[in-house]
């Protein structure tokens, strides 16, 4: 059966950015994700760059339809030019209020949020603050929260 939503799959969030210079690096270095694709727009002005994080199988063979049918992609969208222009994207943390974040599960909580630190990565709340004392969330160029989890401490 086609029409079947048991057979529905989340490939993508997508989130703007104004630079990709800035925020490639920060999903890859920082956050160890890996580049699956990108696609230019020419005639739109427009780049999609596709992320998953390493350790997942490469199910892609380059083409756009094995990209939008994988499960658990990021993407991420830059309008040419928005990197020039000052535009500003709105995380969604700030009124009018909105989109909220994405989270990321880590192993050790502690070392990670270490290795944030060193790497100079902007928190938005730190390991032991607020009511959720095991959680943090940091912040990527742009301004969009990322929750950091160590799943067996979630209980």
């Amino acid at each position: 059966m086609t029409d079947d939503p048991n057979r529905y799959v989340l490939t993508h969030t997508m989130l703007r950015i104004t630079d990709p210079e800035r925020s490639l690096p920060f999903y890859q270095d920082v956050l160890g994700m890996r580049l699956v694709n990108r696609f230019d727009f020419e005639e739109a002005k427009f780049s999609l760059y596709f992320l998953q994080p390493r350790g997942h199988a490469d199910q892609s063979d380059g083409t756009p339809a094995s990209t939008f049918s994988r499960a658990g992609l990021l993407e991420l969208t830059h309008n040419w030019g928005a990197e020039a222009d000052g535009t500003r994207m709105h995380s969604g943390n700030e009124e009018p209020k909105g989109y909220g974040h994405i989270g990321i599960a880590v192993p050790d909580i502690e070392a990670a949020c270490a290795r944030f630190e060193q790497l100079g990565v902007t928190f938005q709340k730190r390991l032991g603050e607020g009511g959720m004392k095991h959680i943090a969330f940091i912040k990527d160029p742009d301004g969009y929260w990322i929750e950091i989890v160590q799943p067996d401490l979630m209980g």
